[in-house]
């Protein structure tokens, strides 16, 4: 479970924030002002920070700069009522990894959360093969079975499922699977991921295996 450092003074936002995060499957630690910010996110180790800017004691810019000086490089998510573009290239100049106005949608925070803890290096190597109960995937092989039975499995829905897999327990977008599976050969329009991702629910004859986070993307939600 992903462990999440929220910062942030303003308490109906923290208890919305913090029971969104833990329905979406995180584990969430709240510090309500810059300077314990700081501290808690030196002597614990997180995920993912996601740091308020109007922040008592210490300001969101004054903590990111300090954790890059101590050389803590967990992925910082920063969140703040200005939108002005100077603010957005201080925090990032200074070390933030990500950048969210007030107000946001929190299937766009999810999103963002998720692509920042892509970046970290501890998710494990995607192996050749995979099984989920009765199912199958030999990526090495290119074929996917179920209970023995091959698959009809095109190339490209074998390439979506290994992204997805490889990727599994976080929201992947549409945009990313273009990116990174379709990539040169990307379709103009979204739609097209979401044909292919019905196609592929129909072929391995579990659809919950793809949940559909709506207005963002898909999520693998095997282990």
């Amino acid at each position: 479970m992903p462990e999440l450092l929220l910062v942030e003074d303003n308490a109906s936002l923290v208890l919305t924030l913090r029971d969104r995060l833990r329905n979406a499957g995180h584990h969430v630690s709240v510090e309500r002002d810059g300077e314990m910010g700081l501290e808690t996110a030196t002597q614990q180790r997180f995920d993912c920070i996601l740091l308020d800017v109007g922040l008592p004691k210490m300001s969101g810019f004054d903590v990111v700069r300090e954790l890059r000086r101590r050389n803590v490089q967990t992925p910082v998510l920063m969140l703040t009522a200005r939108g002005d573009v100077l603010d957005r290239v201080a925090g990032l100049k200074l070390g933030a990894d990500d950048y969210l106005p007030k107000p946001f949608e929190m299937v766009e925070l999810l999103a963002r959360i998720e692509a920042l803890l892509r970046r970290t290096p501890q998710a494990s190597p995607m192996p050749d093969t995979y099984d989920f109960g009765a199912l199958h995937f030999d990526f090495r092989a290119r074929k996917a079975t179920r209970d023995g039975v091959p698959l009809d499995v095109s190339d490209l829905e074998l390439n979506v499922l290994r992204y997805l897999v490889e990727h599994r327990g976080t929201i992947v977008t549409r945009e990313e699977l273009l990116a990174n599976v379709w990539k040169h050969d990307a379709p103009p329009l979204t739609r097209t991921v979401d044909v292919r991702i019905a196609a592929l629910r129909a072929k391995l004859g579990d659809p919950s295996l793809i949940v559909t986070v709506h207005g963002v993307g898909y999520k693998f939600v095997g282990r």
